[in-house]
């Protein structure tokens, strides 16, 4: 059934004129509110005074709800360039990841996370290094971050790698650095690339090494976390799922 527009005789006698301003000043009041609510995204950027009242805890459970939206389609509508914009001036990272350079597991959007709430380094097989350790230290001491996350995922492929022994060129030399987490991975079935229970066995053996590794080669690092002052932790990403597990 159309739609009838009903009218009385006040709107009727509306002169024209009115009736346009009427609709240029609505028009103004809606632009304004849309600048005003830019402006709430503009300012919803992690500033230094937020970053501090977090505790390592908090920064944790706010990458858990994040995966948590991702994970079940409800992820935040973001104003990238709204934030991109506040954080022009400044950072304040409230953690530092070490990830998996594999393109299905961004972290700041799996965690659904902003411009500028954490530093990333990425690397195939999220694997330690002196240069790696060095950001890391920068990100915690010098920046403030309170939270070290190491992060693997399922089907790695720099994992598949390393069980099989790959050789390529400089690749060899970092494959040769998850072969312990290869070797220490007990496991029951066929110890193969091609069982994927395995590989991913592997992967999170592989992360709780290099959480091993950083607290060892990184005496800031180490000193830190025994303060309270940061937390080292580890996780693991499920491509399938979409659903990240997190432990210490």
């Amino acid at each position: 059934m159309p739609l009838r527009i009903m009218s009385c005789a006040c709107t009727r006698a509306l002169p024209r004129r009115h009736f346009l301003g009427a609709s240029l000043a609505l028009g103004a009041a809606t632009f304004a509110a849309a600048g005003s609510f830019s402006q709430l995204a503009y300012a919803d950027a992690l500033s230094k005074a937020k970053r501090e009242k977090l505790t390592p805890e908090d920064v944790l459970a706010l990458m858990k709800k994040g995966n948590k939206r991702f994970s079940q389609g409800t992820r935040q509508d973001h104003n990238y360039l709204a934030q991109q914009r506040a954080t022009a001036a400044g950072q304040y990272p409230m953690a530092v990841l070490l990830s998996c350079i594999d393109s299905r597991a961004p972290a700041e959007t799996i965690m659904d996370l902003r411009i500028g709430d954490v530093f990333n380094g990425r690397v195939a097989g999220n694997v330690e290094s002196q240069d790696i350790l060095g950001g890391m230290e920068f990100a915690c001491k010098l920046s403030g971050a309170k939270v070290v996350l190491v992060m693997g995922h399922t089907a790695c492929g720099a994992v598949k790698g390393a069980i099989d022994n790959a050789e390529l060129g400089n690749l060899t030399a970092l494959l040769a650095k998850i072969r312990p987490a290869v070797e220490g991975t007990s496991h029951a079935g066929e110890r193969s690339s091609k069982n994927y229970a395995f590989v991913d066995a592997v992967a999170r053996k592989n992360v709780e090494l290099t959480m091993a590794n950083i607290r060892r080669d990184s005496s800031v690092l180490a000193g830190m976390e025994s303060s309270g002052a940061i937390k080292i932790a580890g996780a693991m990403y499920d491509l399938k799922s979409g659903v990240i597990e997190f432990f210490s």
